[in-house]
C-alpha cells in the first residue's frame, strides 16, 4: 500500500479559546493535484503552517511521505516546495543573493542554471532589492524559492496573490508541467475559479473543520440543483417541502433557490401550484461551495 504524500489525523490547534482547527483528518496521494478551499480564516493557512513545522498543534497528528512533521521536519524540509500567502524574504539581500543562498541549503545541482530559468521565466530582474520589490515580485521571488530544488510536494498558500494575469498564467503552465514530472502539489485559496481549473480533488473547510471532500467533477453532479420557479401567488406555504434551501424571493412573484432532495419529488410538489415559468439548471462551481460555506 502507498504511503500518503499528506496524512493528517484528527488534527486541532486552538489559541487560547479560539478555534484554529478542530479534529481535520485529511490523505493526499502521491501525483495530486489537490485543493483546499475555504473563506478568510476558515483554517486553511492554520493547517498548512502545522504542516511546515511553523506552529505546534494543539492535538493530533500529521505526516508528510510518512515521516511527522515534528519530528522528522529537517528532512520533510528538504522535499517540500512552500509558497506562503505573505511572500517575503530577507530585505537585506537582494534577488540573486537570496535565491543563491536558497540553493546552497538545499544543495542543488546546477542551482545557478535553475535560478536563471525560473527568473527568465517570470520576467524577474535578480539585481532588484527585495526590499524595494512590489507584492508581485515579492510572490516571483517565493515562487522560484519554492521550486529551485525540485520539491516531491509542493504546498502554496494563495500562492496567486499580487500576480498579474499573464503571471498567473505562466504559473500555472509551470505548476502542470511539474505536476506531469511527479510532483504533488496541494492547493489551497479561497479563489473559486482557480480550484475549478487546476485541482482534480478538494477539501471543503469552514469554521475550523472540513465538511466536504469530493472530486471536482463530482461536485457537479452532486442531487444539489439551482431552481427558479414564477407562481401565480406566493405565500408563506409555497416552498414547504424539505430539501429547500438559501431561498432569494425575487419580483414578479419569483422564487429562486437550491434544492437538495430528490427532483422528482420537487416537481410533483409545485405541480399543485399555478405555475407560471419554471427554470431547473446545475449550479455553478462558486454556488456549490457558497451552498455548503451558508449551511
Amino acid at each position: 500500500m502507498n504511503v500518503p504524500i499528506i496524512d493528517i489525523t484528527d488534527l486541532s490547534k486552538f489559541y487560547g479559546k479560539a478555534r484554529g482547527i478542530e479534529h481535520i483528518n485529511l490523505e493526499i496521494g502521491e501525483g495530486e493535484i489537490f485543493g483546499f478551499i475555504g473563506p478568510n480564516g476558515a483554517g486553511k493557512s492554520t493547517t498548512i503552517r502545522i504542516l511546515m513545522n511553523l506552529i505546534f498543534p494543539t492535538g493530533g497528528s500529521a505526516r508528510i511521505m510518512g515521516m511527522d512533521v515534528i519530528r522528522d521536519t529537517k528532512k520533510i524540509k528538504m522535499q517540500v516546495g512552500y509558497i506562503p500567502s505573505d511572500a517575503s524574504a530577507y530585505s537585506s539581500m537582494n534577488v540573486h543573493e537570496f535565491l543563491s543562498y536558497c540553493i546552497r541549503f538545499y544543495h542543488v545541482q546546477n542551482g545557478a542554471q535553475r535560478i536563471s530559468e525560473l527568473s527568465e521565466l517570470f520576467e524577474l530582474d535578480l539585481t532588484r532589492q527585495i526590499t524595494d520589490l512590489s507584492l508581485g515580485n515579492r510572490k516571483k521571488v517565493s515562487i522560484i524559492q519554492s521550486l529551485l530544488h525540485s520539491p516531491k510536494l509542493l504546498i502554496l498558500d494563495e500562492p496567486t496573490t499580487g500576480l498579474d494575469p499573464l503571471m498567473q498564467s505562466v504559473f500555472f503552465e509551470l505548476l502542470h508541467s511539474e505536476n506531469k514530472k511527479g510532483m504533488t502539489i496541494f492547493f489551497s485559496s479561497h479563489i473559486l475559479g482557480e480550484v475549478q481549473m487546476f485541482c482534480k480533488r478538494v477539501a471543503i473547510i469552514k469554521g475550523g473543520k472540513i465538511i466536504q471532500i469530493e472530486d471536482i467533477d463530482n461536485l457537479r453532479k452532486k442531487q444539489l440543483k439551482k431552481v427558479s420557479v414564477e407562481l401565480d401567488h406566493l405565500n408563506t406555504e409555497s416552498l414547504g417541502i424539505q430539501g429547500v434551501e438559501n431561498v432569494i424571493t425575487g419580483p414578479a412573484n419569483t422564487l429562486s433557490f437550491m434544492y437538495s432532495g430528490n427532483i422528482n419529488e420537487l416537481v410533483n410538489f409545485l405541480s399543485g401550484k399555478k405555475i407560471i415559468n419554471l427554470m431547473i439548471e446545475e449550479p455553478s462551481l462558486d454556488e456549490i461551495f457558497l451552498h455548503y460555506y451558508k449551511n
